[in-house]
């Protein structure tokens, strides 16, 4: 069983930076794809980047790209997610996942963490 534990949220300025981190138990963890997810007070949850199990492929949703970087370590079974230039719409708990697809979709992914809230002031 795959259990997964967020770090990193906060409350930071419109502009700002900040660094997600998610740490997976379970010796296998460089053959998941792993994921991020957000969920804002009212609004479903949306997709926000994914990571294949190599590091060699990620996806990001649109109001991401650019400002947002997902990576991660195999070796310290952890997976990141740096978010620069934050914007007031990007306030939301912040979740991450696994797939054992080759990207994370919300339907698919077999476990999920606790979320972590993120923050930003205008």
């Amino acid at each position: 069983q795959v259990q997964l534990v967020e770090s990193g949220g906060g409350l930071v300025q419109a502009g700002g930076s900040l660094r997600l981190s998610c740490a997976a138990s379970g010796r296998i963890f460089s053959t998941y794809a792993m994921g991020w997810f957000r969920q804002a007070p009212g609004k479903e949850r949306e997709f926000v980047a994914s990571i294949n199990w190599s590091g060699t492929t990620v996806l990001y949703a649109d109001s991401v790209k650019g400002r947002f970087t997902i990576s991660r370590g195999n070796a310290k079974n952890t997976v990141y997610l740096q978010m620069n230039l934050l914007k007031f719409e990007d306030t939301a708990v912040y979740y991450c996942a696994a797939d054992h697809n080759g990207v994370v979709a919300a339907t698919t992914a077999f476990a999920w963490g606790q979320g972590t809230q993120v923050t930003v002031s205008p």
